[in-house]
């Protein structure tokens, strides 16, 4: 499978169908420029297309702290639901494990909405392990 980064703003466009689907509040005329801001930050959208456009998007960067050293950290990581169970998510893992390896990142993680018994289920066949709560609240209020 060939995967790419994002780059152009329309690679960027085009992941929007696909990223949709794992994050519903985003609307088209926004995402550029949301992802171009992350980017600043040293985010990265790797996706895969297949015969009718792109089939699996990813969203990561890499960090270190005190918890988990040097890190490689996935945002977001999605299949269109038509294409599920191709080995597109299990790709992108890949790819993404083997980039922060080479920059010289010990772990890998990532958060998962609680709900998401499916994306669980993948994530530990893969070898990740449910490892720690992510706990959240507004700044305000």
């Amino acid at each position: 499978m060939d995967i790419k980064l994002a780059e152009s703003d329309r690679e960027i466009d085009a992941c929007f169908v696909v990223m949709k689907e794992l994050r519903p509040h985003l609307q088209g005329d926004d995402f550029c420029r949301r992802v171009r801001a992350q980017q600043a930050d040293g985010y990265k959208l790797a996706y895969i297309t297949g015969k009718d456009g792109v089939v699996a998007v990813a969203g990561f960067r890499s960090g270190a702290n005190l918890a988990w050293g040097n890190y490689i950290y996935i945002d977001d990581l999605v299949t269109a639901a038509s294409t599920r169970s191709k080995g597109y998510g299990k790709a992108l893992l890949e790819y993404i494990k083997s980039y922060g390896a080479e920059r010289g990142c010990e772990q890998l993680h990532l958060d998962s909405g609680v709900q998401r018994h499916a994306a669980h289920r993948f994530y530990e066949r893969e070898g990740l392990l449910a490892a720690s709560l992510h706990f959240a609240c507004p700044t305000r209020g």
